[in-house]
């Protein structure tokens, strides 16, 4: 009798065994995971293990730093706002990706999942954008951000990335801004009758305020982006540094290929940019100023600099802005 109780006692030691070893092991990282390793990981090299072994190869080939890539700058624009006292929370699960909440200047900046489609080997991640003053979201071009993570070698790597801009017209802060638009440029006379201002489009104005307002965006991720790949430079105040596509050569500090030729001029939708304060060397800060060309391309004017939070001046003069600007809501 006692082989059969020794036999089902070793059968219980090993099922047992199994089920520790098992406990042991940790659960395969999912793409979600690897994404957040990719952007906001602290560790060496974290970013690099999730791009595709042929991006890898050709980047090494170049003598190119894949940590200069637009995405990093997800990472070093969280690690600035962190360093002026925001909080970051990355989630692994749920709606939200990240959230950076600095109490300081009352900013939250948001990104949520809009959508998460596993399929086998393969995974859409799409994600929008959300900046909020005091609870009240910033009015402004929509961004949204599809990227595909596939598994290569067992490790889920980022392999494709679009981006949609849009401006939606049904959105409460567009409409806002149309209507002050119609307040300021419709005054009654005397008479009773209408007088609005001769050139003034109030939809046109409304579309020109947020472009400018993506476009200052956009310039803050460029500087962020630059820093990080030229440091002894730091941030540049030459608009044309930040440039340079299809101008041929690889990436320079002249010719860093962030940002599009027509933004990279210093005109676009009826404003007009400019960057400055960059002092020291390396330069350790910047101003960008989005201001309308003429009144009937828009009536604000827009600022921002390495702290990443636009402001406005109603009067559209850029020194105004810079001086005493109202933050963007």
């Amino acid at each position: 009798m006692k082989k059969p109780i020794t036999l089902i006692r070793n059968m219980c030691l090993v099922t047992l065994v199994t089920a520790l070893s098992a406990a042991a092991q940790p659960a395969p990282q999912t793409a979600r995971q690897a994404l957040l390793e990719m952007l906001f990981s602290k560790t060496p090299g974290g970013f690099e293990k999730h791009l595709p072994q042929a991006t890898l190869a050709a980047l090494a080939k170049a003598g190119t730093k894949s940590g200069t890539s637009f995405l990093s700058a997800f990472s070093l624009l969280s690690s600035n706002m962190t360093a002026h006292g925001g909080h970051l929370q990355t989630f692994e699960a749920g709606p939200t990706l990240l959230l950076l909440d600095d109490p300081q200047a009352h900013n939250k900046f948001e990104i949520t999942v809009e959508g998460d489609d596993l399929r086998n080997d393969e995974d859409q991640i799409d994600l929008s954008f959300r900046t909020s003053t005091d609870g009240a979201a910033q009015a402004g071009v929509k961004v949204r951000l599809t990227l595909i993570m596939k598994q290569e070698t067992g490790i889920w790597r980022l392999n494709d990335v679009s981006v949609t801009i849009g401006v939606s017209l049904t959105d409460p802060a567009f409409l806002k801004a149309i209507t002050a638009k119609l307040g300021t440029g419709i005054s009654g006379d005397t008479t009773g009758h209408p007088a609005t201002s001769v050139g003034t489009n109030p939809m046109l104005i409304a579309v020109n305020e947020s472009a400018a307002v993506g476009a200052v965006r956009t310039f803050n991720t460029a500087e962020i982006n630059y820093n990080a790949t030229f440091p002894a430079r730091g941030f540049t105040c030459t608009l044309a540094d930040l440039g340079g596509m299809g101008s041929g050569g690889g990436m320079n500090e002249h010719q860093a290929m962030l940002i599009d030729p027509r933004l990279a001029s210093g005109k676009k939708n009826g404003y007009v940019f400019a960057l400055t304060g960059c002092n020291g060397i390396p330069a350790t800060s910047y101003n960008i100023t989005a201001e309308p060309a003429n009144p009937s391309a828009g009536t604000r004017a827009f600022c921002s600099d390495q702290s990443a939070v636009i402001h406005f001046s109603a009067d559209g003069k850029a020194n105004s802005c810079l001086n005493a600007g109202i933050p963007l809501q």
